[in-house]
Protein backbone atom coordinates (compact mmCIF):
# COMPACT_ATOMS: atom_id res chain seq x y z
CA UNK A 1 0.00 0.00 0.00
CA UNK A 2 1.44 3.37 -1.04
CA UNK A 3 0.00 6.58 0.38
CA UNK A 4 1.17 10.13 -0.35
CA UNK A 5 3.91 10.95 2.16
CA UNK A 6 3.09 14.66 1.99
CA UNK A 7 -0.41 14.16 3.39
CA UNK A 8 -0.34 12.92 7.01
CA UNK A 9 -4.15 13.07 7.20
CA UNK A 10 -4.48 10.24 4.69
CA UNK A 11 -2.04 8.08 6.66
CA UNK A 12 -3.77 8.63 9.98
CA UNK A 13 -7.25 8.33 8.52
CA UNK A 14 -6.29 4.85 7.32
CA UNK A 15 -4.64 3.90 10.63
CA UNK A 16 -7.59 4.98 12.78
CA UNK A 17 -10.04 3.40 10.35
CA UNK A 18 -8.33 0.01 10.35
CA UNK A 19 -7.76 -0.01 14.12
CA UNK A 20 -11.29 0.94 15.15
CA UNK A 21 -12.84 -1.36 12.57
CA UNK A 22 -10.76 -4.10 14.21
CA UNK A 23 -12.24 -3.16 17.59
CA UNK A 24 -15.75 -3.10 16.13
CA UNK A 25 -15.70 -6.51 14.48
CA UNK A 26 -14.91 -8.36 17.72
CA UNK A 27 -16.14 -6.53 20.80
CA UNK A 28 -19.93 -6.99 20.37
CA UNK A 29 -19.64 -10.69 19.51
CA UNK A 30 -16.91 -11.92 21.85
CA UNK A 31 -19.37 -12.94 24.63
CA UNK A 32 -21.34 -15.13 22.20
CA UNK A 33 -18.11 -16.75 21.00
CA UNK A 34 -17.13 -17.51 24.61
CA UNK A 35 -20.57 -19.01 25.21
CA UNK A 36 -20.23 -21.18 22.11
CA UNK A 37 -16.88 -22.42 23.45
CA UNK A 38 -18.40 -23.72 26.65
CA UNK A 39 -18.65 -20.83 29.12
CA UNK A 40 -21.67 -20.01 31.26
CA UNK A 41 -22.84 -16.45 31.76
CA UNK A 42 -21.05 -16.10 35.11
CA UNK A 43 -17.76 -17.31 33.63
CA UNK A 44 -18.13 -14.91 30.69
CA UNK A 45 -18.57 -12.00 33.10
CA UNK A 46 -15.50 -13.09 35.06
CA UNK A 47 -13.53 -13.47 31.84
CA UNK A 48 -14.37 -9.95 30.62
CA UNK A 49 -13.64 -8.48 34.06
CA UNK A 50 -10.24 -10.19 34.11
CA UNK A 51 -9.52 -8.70 30.68
CA UNK A 52 -10.36 -5.25 32.02
CA UNK A 53 -8.05 -5.75 35.02
CA UNK A 54 -5.04 -6.74 32.91
CA UNK A 55 -5.60 -3.69 30.68
CA UNK A 56 -5.05 -1.42 33.66
CA UNK A 57 -1.50 -2.79 33.95
CA UNK A 58 -0.47 -3.32 30.35
CA UNK A 59 -1.65 0.03 29.02
CA UNK A 60 0.60 2.27 31.16
CA UNK A 61 3.55 -0.14 30.82
CA UNK A 62 3.37 -0.02 27.02
CA UNK A 63 2.90 3.75 27.06
CA UNK A 64 5.96 4.22 29.27
CA UNK A 65 8.04 1.97 27.03
CA UNK A 66 6.94 3.92 23.97
CA UNK A 67 8.04 7.19 25.59
CA UNK A 68 11.24 5.82 27.12
CA UNK A 69 12.52 4.46 23.80
CA UNK A 70 10.83 7.20 21.76
CA UNK A 71 9.25 4.45 19.66
CA UNK A 72 5.44 4.77 19.82
CA UNK A 73 4.96 3.42 16.30
CA UNK A 74 7.10 0.35 16.97
CA UNK A 75 5.41 -0.39 20.32
CA UNK A 76 2.02 0.05 18.65
CA UNK A 77 2.99 -2.38 15.88
CA UNK A 78 4.26 -4.98 18.36
CA UNK A 79 1.07 -4.75 20.46
CA UNK A 80 -1.20 -4.93 17.39
CA UNK A 81 0.66 -7.98 16.07
CA UNK A 82 0.52 -9.64 19.51
CA UNK A 83 -3.22 -8.96 19.77
CA UNK A 84 -3.79 -10.49 16.32
CA UNK A 85 -1.79 -13.60 17.20
CA UNK A 86 -3.54 -13.95 20.55
CA UNK A 87 -6.95 -13.70 18.85
CA UNK A 88 -6.18 -16.83 16.81
CA UNK A 89 -6.01 -18.68 20.12
CA UNK A 90 -9.78 -18.29 20.54
CA UNK A 91 -10.43 -20.73 17.69
CA UNK A 92 -9.05 -23.94 19.28
CA UNK A 93 -9.51 -22.89 22.94
CA UNK A 94 -12.31 -24.57 24.86
CA UNK A 95 -13.23 -24.30 28.52
CA UNK A 96 -12.50 -21.73 31.16
CA UNK A 97 -8.71 -21.94 31.63
CA UNK A 98 -7.59 -21.98 27.98
CA UNK A 99 -10.07 -19.20 27.17
CA UNK A 100 -8.93 -17.19 30.18
CA UNK A 101 -5.31 -17.41 29.01
CA UNK A 102 -6.26 -16.22 25.51
CA UNK A 103 -8.48 -13.44 26.86
CA UNK A 104 -5.77 -12.12 29.17
CA UNK A 105 -3.13 -12.25 26.44
CA UNK A 106 -5.25 -10.39 23.91
CA UNK A 107 -6.60 -7.85 26.40
CA UNK A 108 -3.05 -7.03 27.51
CA UNK A 109 -2.01 -6.43 23.91
CA UNK A 110 -5.17 -4.50 22.95
CA UNK A 111 -5.08 -2.06 25.89
CA UNK A 112 -2.27 0.20 24.64
CA UNK A 113 -3.49 0.46 21.03
CA UNK A 114 -5.99 3.33 21.28
CA UNK A 115 -3.81 5.48 23.61
CA UNK A 116 -0.73 4.88 21.47
CA UNK A 117 -2.67 5.73 18.32
CA UNK A 118 -3.86 8.94 19.99
CA UNK A 119 -0.31 9.78 21.08
CA UNK A 120 0.88 9.58 17.48
CA UNK A 121 -1.58 12.24 16.44
CA UNK A 122 -1.70 14.26 19.67
CA UNK A 123 0.11 17.11 17.92
CA UNK A 124 -2.97 17.80 15.79
CA UNK A 125 -5.14 18.24 18.90
CA UNK A 126 -3.53 21.54 19.79
CA UNK A 127 -2.21 22.96 16.53
CA UNK A 128 -3.02 23.17 12.84
CA UNK A 129 0.59 22.48 11.84
CA UNK A 130 -0.34 18.89 10.94
CA UNK A 131 -2.89 20.16 8.42
CA UNK A 132 -5.84 18.44 10.09
CA UNK A 133 -7.70 18.21 13.38
CA UNK A 134 -7.46 15.26 15.75
CA UNK A 135 -11.27 15.18 15.75
CA UNK A 136 -11.31 14.29 12.07
CA UNK A 137 -9.33 11.07 12.43
CA UNK A 138 -11.03 10.17 15.73
CA UNK A 139 -14.41 10.65 14.07
CA UNK A 140 -13.34 8.37 11.25
CA UNK A 141 -12.40 5.85 13.92
CA UNK A 142 -15.90 5.97 15.42
CA UNK A 143 -17.43 5.58 11.99
CA UNK A 144 -15.14 2.64 11.23
CA UNK A 145 -16.18 1.00 14.50
CA UNK A 146 -19.81 1.12 13.35
CA UNK A 147 -18.86 -0.33 9.96
CA UNK A 148 -16.95 -3.09 11.75
CA UNK A 149 -19.94 -3.96 13.93
CA UNK A 150 -22.30 -4.07 10.95
CA UNK A 151 -19.87 -6.08 8.83
CA UNK A 152 -19.15 -8.62 11.53
CA UNK A 153 -22.88 -8.99 12.17
CA UNK A 154 -23.32 -10.06 8.57
CA UNK A 155 -20.32 -12.39 8.81
CA UNK A 156 -21.62 -14.03 11.99
CA UNK A 157 -25.01 -14.57 10.37
CA UNK A 158 -23.40 -16.37 7.45
CA UNK A 159 -20.35 -18.11 8.94
CA UNK A 160 -20.87 -18.16 12.72
CA UNK A 161 -19.07 -16.37 15.59
CA UNK A 162 -15.65 -17.66 14.53
CA UNK A 163 -15.73 -15.33 11.54
CA UNK A 164 -15.21 -12.29 13.76
CA UNK A 165 -11.88 -13.71 14.92
CA UNK A 166 -10.50 -13.84 11.39
CA UNK A 167 -11.77 -10.33 10.67
CA UNK A 168 -10.16 -9.11 13.89
CA UNK A 169 -6.87 -10.85 13.07
CA UNK A 170 -6.82 -9.40 9.56
CA UNK A 171 -7.49 -5.81 10.64
CA UNK A 172 -5.10 -5.85 13.61
CA UNK A 173 -2.42 -7.44 11.47
CA UNK A 174 -2.90 -4.76 8.84
CA UNK A 175 -2.58 -2.06 11.52
CA UNK A 176 0.62 -3.68 12.79
CA UNK A 177 2.18 -3.71 9.35
CA UNK A 178 1.05 -0.19 8.52
CA UNK A 179 1.84 1.73 11.74
CA UNK A 180 5.65 1.92 11.41
CA UNK A 181 5.28 3.76 8.10
CA UNK A 182 3.00 6.59 9.27
CA UNK A 183 4.72 9.98 9.47
CA UNK A 184 5.42 11.53 12.88
CA UNK A 185 3.72 14.83 13.52
CA UNK A 186 5.23 18.01 14.87
CA UNK A 187 4.32 18.38 18.53
CA UNK A 188 2.57 21.58 19.56
CA UNK A 189 4.25 24.28 21.58
CA UNK A 190 3.36 23.78 25.21
CA UNK A 191 2.24 26.46 27.57
CA UNK A 192 4.47 24.98 30.28
CA UNK A 193 7.72 23.11 30.66
CA UNK A 194 7.01 22.05 34.23
CA UNK A 195 8.09 18.49 33.55
CA UNK A 196 11.72 17.76 32.69
CA UNK A 197 12.82 15.56 29.82
CA UNK A 198 13.89 12.88 32.31
CA UNK A 199 10.59 12.86 34.18
CA UNK A 200 8.65 9.67 34.81
CA UNK A 201 5.12 8.75 35.79
CA UNK A 202 5.38 10.27 39.28
CA UNK A 203 6.34 13.69 37.90
CA UNK A 204 3.52 13.51 35.37
CA UNK A 205 1.00 12.70 38.09
CA UNK A 206 2.14 15.76 40.05
CA UNK A 207 1.44 18.06 37.11
CA UNK A 208 -1.69 20.09 38.13
CA UNK A 209 -3.06 20.34 34.59
CA UNK A 210 -2.84 16.57 34.16
CA UNK A 211 -4.54 16.00 37.50
CA UNK A 212 -7.46 18.22 36.44
CA UNK A 213 -7.82 16.40 33.13
CA UNK A 214 -7.98 13.08 34.98
CA UNK A 215 -10.58 14.30 37.49
CA UNK A 216 -12.83 15.95 34.88
CA UNK A 217 -12.65 12.94 32.57
CA UNK A 218 -13.25 10.43 35.35
CA UNK A 219 -16.31 12.25 36.72
CA UNK A 220 -18.07 13.02 33.43
CA UNK A 221 -17.16 9.90 31.48
CA UNK A 222 -17.73 7.75 34.57
CA UNK A 223 -21.24 9.16 34.78
CA UNK A 224 -22.10 7.29 31.56
CA UNK A 225 -21.83 3.91 33.31
CA UNK A 226 -25.45 3.69 34.45
CA UNK A 227 -26.74 4.62 31.00
CA UNK A 228 -24.45 2.20 29.19
CA UNK A 229 -25.44 -0.64 31.50
CA UNK A 230 -29.15 -0.07 32.04
CA UNK A 231 -30.55 2.25 29.35
CA UNK A 232 -31.93 -0.63 27.28
CA UNK A 233 -33.48 -2.21 30.39
CA UNK A 234 -35.05 1.16 31.22
CA UNK A 235 -36.39 1.44 27.68
CA UNK A 236 -37.74 -2.14 27.83
CA UNK A 237 -39.70 -1.27 30.95
CA UNK A 238 -41.14 1.76 29.13
CA UNK A 239 -42.35 -0.47 26.28
CA UNK A 240 -40.08 0.96 23.59
CA UNK A 241 -39.92 -1.29 20.53
CA UNK A 242 -36.63 -3.20 20.00
CA UNK A 243 -36.11 -1.61 16.59
CA UNK A 244 -36.54 1.85 18.09
CA UNK A 245 -34.01 1.03 20.81
CA UNK A 246 -31.44 0.30 18.12
CA UNK A 247 -32.20 3.62 16.45
CA UNK A 248 -31.82 5.46 19.76
CA UNK A 249 -28.39 3.90 20.30
CA UNK A 250 -27.38 4.69 16.73
CA UNK A 251 -28.54 8.28 17.23
CA UNK A 252 -26.03 8.72 20.04
CA UNK A 253 -23.16 7.22 18.03
CA UNK A 254 -24.05 9.35 15.00
CA UNK A 255 -23.94 12.48 17.18
CA UNK A 256 -20.51 11.39 18.41
CA UNK A 257 -19.22 11.12 14.84
CA UNK A 258 -20.67 14.51 13.85
CA UNK A 259 -19.03 16.21 16.83
CA UNK A 260 -15.67 14.57 16.19
CA UNK A 261 -15.68 15.45 12.50
CA UNK A 262 -17.42 18.82 12.30
CA UNK A 263 -18.72 20.58 15.39
CA UNK A 264 -16.16 19.77 18.06
CA UNK A 265 -12.98 21.38 16.69
CA UNK A 266 -14.84 24.62 15.91
CA UNK A 267 -16.43 24.80 19.37
CA UNK A 268 -13.15 24.19 21.16
CA UNK A 269 -11.40 26.85 19.09
CA UNK A 270 -14.11 29.32 20.16
CA UNK A 271 -14.59 28.30 23.78
CA UNK A 272 -11.26 26.79 24.81
CA UNK A 273 -10.87 23.49 26.70
CA UNK A 274 -12.09 24.78 30.09
CA UNK A 275 -15.39 26.26 28.94
CA UNK A 276 -15.94 23.32 26.60
CA UNK A 277 -15.52 20.90 29.51
CA UNK A 278 -17.94 23.00 31.59
CA UNK A 279 -20.46 22.77 28.75
CA UNK A 280 -20.04 18.98 28.63
CA UNK A 281 -20.54 18.73 32.41
CA UNK A 282 -23.68 20.89 32.27
CA UNK A 283 -25.19 18.98 29.35
CA UNK A 284 -24.31 15.73 31.10
CA UNK A 285 -26.18 16.79 34.23
CA UNK A 286 -29.21 17.75 32.13
CA UNK A 287 -29.10 14.46 30.22
CA UNK A 288 -29.09 12.35 33.37
CA UNK A 289 -31.78 14.44 35.10
CA UNK A 290 -34.13 13.84 32.16
CA UNK A 291 -33.21 10.15 32.21
CA UNK A 292 -34.13 9.97 35.91
CA UNK A 293 -37.49 11.60 35.31
CA UNK A 294 -38.83 9.89 32.20
CA UNK A 295 -38.39 7.25 29.50
CA UNK A 296 -41.01 8.91 27.25
CA UNK A 297 -39.82 8.24 23.72
CA UNK A 298 -39.74 11.86 22.45
CA UNK A 299 -37.73 12.89 25.52
CA UNK A 300 -35.26 10.02 25.09
CA UNK A 301 -34.87 10.79 21.39
CA UNK A 302 -34.12 14.41 22.30
CA UNK A 303 -31.40 13.67 24.83
CA UNK A 304 -29.61 10.84 22.99
CA UNK A 305 -27.69 13.23 20.68
CA UNK A 306 -26.29 14.89 23.81
CA UNK A 307 -23.82 11.99 23.79
CA UNK A 308 -21.95 13.96 21.17
CA UNK A 309 -21.25 16.62 23.80
CA UNK A 310 -20.95 14.54 26.97
CA UNK A 311 -18.47 12.13 25.36
CA UNK A 312 -16.99 13.28 22.04
CA UNK A 313 -16.74 17.02 22.75
CA UNK A 314 -15.35 16.39 26.23
CA UNK A 315 -12.76 13.97 24.85
CA UNK A 316 -11.63 16.54 22.29
CA UNK A 317 -11.34 19.23 24.98
CA UNK A 318 -9.26 17.01 27.24
CA UNK A 319 -7.07 15.93 24.36
CA UNK A 320 -6.49 19.59 23.50
CA UNK A 321 -5.45 20.33 27.07
CA UNK A 322 -3.10 17.35 27.14
CA UNK A 323 -1.57 18.50 23.85
CA UNK A 324 -0.97 21.95 25.37
CA UNK A 325 0.63 20.81 28.60
CA UNK A 326 2.10 17.30 28.41
CA UNK A 327 5.66 17.17 27.02
CA UNK A 328 6.00 15.13 23.83
CA UNK A 329 8.32 12.63 25.52
CA UNK A 330 5.50 11.73 27.96
CA UNK A 331 2.51 11.80 25.60
CA UNK A 332 2.10 8.02 25.30
CA UNK A 333 2.45 7.62 29.08
CA UNK A 334 -0.09 10.38 29.73
CA UNK A 335 -2.66 9.03 27.28
CA UNK A 336 -2.25 5.47 28.56
CA UNK A 337 -2.81 6.62 32.16
CA UNK A 338 -5.75 8.78 31.07
CA UNK A 339 -7.41 6.05 29.01
CA UNK A 340 -6.73 2.76 30.75
CA UNK A 341 -6.28 3.68 34.42
CA UNK A 342 -8.09 6.92 35.24
CA UNK A 343 -11.05 6.60 32.87
CA UNK A 344 -11.02 2.82 32.46
CA UNK A 345 -10.75 2.02 36.16
CA UNK A 346 -13.35 4.60 37.20
CA UNK A 347 -15.78 3.46 34.51
CA UNK A 348 -15.33 -0.17 35.56
CA UNK A 349 -15.94 0.76 39.19
CA UNK A 350 -18.99 2.84 38.30
CA UNK A 351 -20.34 -0.01 36.17
CA UNK A 352 -20.12 -2.32 39.18
CA UNK A 353 -21.80 0.28 41.38
CA UNK A 354 -24.49 0.87 38.76
CA UNK A 355 -25.84 -2.64 39.23
CA UNK A 356 -26.32 -2.03 42.94
CA UNK A 357 -27.64 1.49 42.35
CA UNK A 358 -30.21 0.51 39.72
CA UNK A 359 -31.31 -2.47 41.78
CA UNK A 360 -31.81 -0.25 44.83
CA UNK A 361 -33.51 2.85 43.40
CA UNK A 362 -34.04 2.13 39.70
CA UNK A 363 -33.97 5.08 37.28
CA UNK A 364 -33.55 7.51 40.18
CA UNK A 365 -29.94 6.41 40.13
CA UNK A 366 -29.45 8.83 37.23
CA UNK A 367 -29.58 11.63 39.81
CA UNK A 368 -26.28 10.29 41.14
CA UNK A 369 -24.83 10.45 37.62
CA UNK A 370 -26.05 14.04 37.31
CA UNK A 371 -24.34 14.84 40.62
CA UNK A 372 -21.04 13.49 39.25
CA UNK A 373 -21.29 15.91 36.32
CA UNK A 374 -22.08 18.73 38.72
CA UNK A 375 -19.03 17.83 40.81
CA UNK A 376 -16.88 18.10 37.66
CA UNK A 377 -17.82 21.76 37.04
CA UNK A 378 -15.33 23.45 39.41
CA UNK A 379 -12.49 21.27 38.13
CA UNK A 380 -13.49 21.98 34.54
CA UNK A 381 -13.49 25.74 35.23
CA UNK A 382 -9.89 25.51 36.45
CA UNK A 383 -8.81 23.21 33.62
CA UNK A 384 -6.67 25.89 31.96
CA UNK A 385 -5.22 27.34 35.17
CA UNK A 386 -1.47 26.93 35.45
CA UNK A 387 0.74 24.19 34.00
Amino acid sequence: MRLPSHNPFVWYLALFGVLYAGFGVQSPFLPSLLQEHGLAAEAIGMMLAAGTAIRLLSGPIAGRLADYFDAPRLVFAICAAAAALAAIGYLPAWGIWPLLAVTLAQAAALAPLAPLCDSLVLGSAGTNEAGFSYGWVRGIGSGAFIVGVLGSGQAVGQYGPGAVIWLNVMLLGLAACYAPAVPRLTSPSMTSSAVSEHAGISELLRLPSFQRVIVVGALILGSHALHDSFAVIRWNAAGIDPGIKGLLWAEAVAAEVVVFLLVGPVLIDRLGPARTAMLAASIGALRWIVSAQTAWLPAVATIQPMHGITFALLHLALMRRLAETVPPHLSATALSLYGTVAIGAVTALMTLDSGWLYGAIGPQGFWVMAALCGAALPFARRLCFGP
